[in-house]
């Protein structure tokens, strides 16, 4: 993607920039999917597992797990010349939480990255978004060895609105990130648009 004049002297086109959050439990892929999709290098926050979080930091199922994100992960991906995403990836522990509020201001919609083999740790995320009325879409990233199940099954175990879309995906696979943040945008733009209807009638 080229900024600036064109070789055929046509204006530069001025992208729309739209902000993704990339949220789930601790261990789920988040700083993976950032980094699959991003065309920038990822900006990461991520630090050792240590002894002393031993403690507070549930490992179980994500053994092999030695870093974790402690503020973010940033990311770029252009979808078209006209539009532009950034991607802020949450910190999956309770005890960065408190970094949600500063990530969601201003955010268009999030992915809810979710492994069905613990499915739980996904619950707050799910919550968070709920409470505040922010559009997301779950991903299921579907783990090598893991079951799958079909969307419908995923929708019920989380208890999900029919309107939320969820989506199988692989988070290491740059078009299949690609199709779940289109899937957010569009899921957004939907969600706005029956607000604004609502307003209207």
């Amino acid at each position: 993607m080229k900024f600036g004049r064109s070789e055929r002297g046509k204006s530069p086109v001025e992208p729309v920039t739209l902000k993704i959050l990339v949220a789930g439990g601790f261990g789920v892929g988040k700083t993976t999917l950032v980094g699959a999709v991003s065309e920038i290098r990822p900006l990461r926050t991520e630090e050792l597992l240590t002894e002393a979080g031993r403690p507070v930091d549930d490992t179980s199922g994500v053994e092999g797990k030695h870093t974790t994100t402690v503020a973010m992960d940033f990311g770029r991906i252009t979808l078209r010349e006209d539009l532009v995403l950034y991607l802020f990836g949450t910190p999956g522990q309770e005890r960065f939480w408190f970094m949600w509020d500063e990530l969601s201001e201003g955010a268009l919609g999030a992915v809810v990255l979710a492994d069905t083999r613990r499915l739980e740790d996904c619950f707050a995320a799910v919550d968070y978004f709920e409470r505040r009325s922010i559009p997301f879409v779950v991903g299921v990233n579907c783990f090598e060895g893991a079951a799958r199940y079909p969307a419908h099954t995923v929708r019920q175990a989380l208890d999900l609105d029919d309107g939320v879309p969820v989506v199988l995906c692989d988070a290491r696979d740059r078009e299949s990130v690609k199709e779940v943040l289109i899937g957010v945008v569009e899921h957004a733009m939907a969600v706005a648009a029956e607000r604004r209807q609502k307003v209207t009638t």
